[in-house]
């Protein structure tokens, strides 16, 4: 199946370059290009794209304004958003895990890297380069970007999830993959991933990036300040 790419960013040279990268794949192919958030949502709507590569900082609606709209439209759940910064840590990083994107990357990331976050977000997976995910996290509520890191609302909520479901929890929140969180706790992958999605329907996650940010709103797992 070839996965259909969505380039949104201001920068034209930026885009063509990426363009160049992903449609010398054979699995892979842009189907549009956007330069604005606004154009970035109707394309992946007409467009019916697999992967919206999404710049943060654009004019007009922005990349985070427009990954909240995709994530929002039942008619778009299947589409994945993969945040594209300049900056390693950043709050509209984690604004944009919030709001519903899969992850982020680097604009100065290797193509080996960006064409493995594709693929990644296509399948499903979401939560790209788990351990820098959490550790940007991490150090963001560390520095009180949401408070001292615990929401009572969120907090509220892990009420419904079984133990096993909150040991899985902490776990994705660590940056391990179900494999290792299955040998960690001495159960299948499979079991693994039905605890991972019942937590993600009961805490009305996106993916395994907002787990993560749950995870810490939640105060189920403190940040470490180093």
């Amino acid at each position: 199946m070839t996965i259909r790419v969505l380039l949104a960013d201001d920068q034209a040279l930026l885009r063509s370059a990426f363009r160049v990268l992903v449609d010398s794949e054979p699995d892979m192919e842009v189907v549009g290009e956007a330069s604005d958030g606004a154009d970035a949502v109707r394309l992946a709507r007409e467009e019916r794209a697999d992967v919206v590569l999404m710049d943060i900082r654009m004019p007009g609606t922005d990349g985070l304004a427009a990954t909240r709209l995709i994530s929002a439209d039942p008619d778009l759940k299947d589409v994945r958003v993969v945040m594209l910064t300049t900056f390693e840590v950043d709050e509209y990083v984690v604004e944009s895990l919030r709001a519903g994107a899969s992850g982020f990357l680097g604009k100065g990331s290797e193509p080996d890297e960006l064409l493995a976050a594709i693929r990644i977000a296509a399948a499903g997976e979401a939560l790209l380069s788990p351990a820098a995910t959490k550790s940007l996290i991490a150090r963001f509520l560390a520095q009180g970007g949401a408070d001292d890191g615990r929401d009572p609302a969120r907090s509220d909520r892990l009420d419904a999830l079984t133990v096993r479901e909150r040991e899985v929890l902490v776990q994705v929140a660590g940056g391990h993959s179900n494999d290792e969180i299955a040998e960690r706790l001495q159960v299948s992958p499979l079991t693994v991933k039905t605890h991972v999605n019942r937590a993600m329907a009961k805490l009305g996650a996106r993916d395994r990036a907002q787990l993560v940010v749950i995870a810490y709103e939640s105060g189920l797992v403190r940040p470490r300040v180093d």
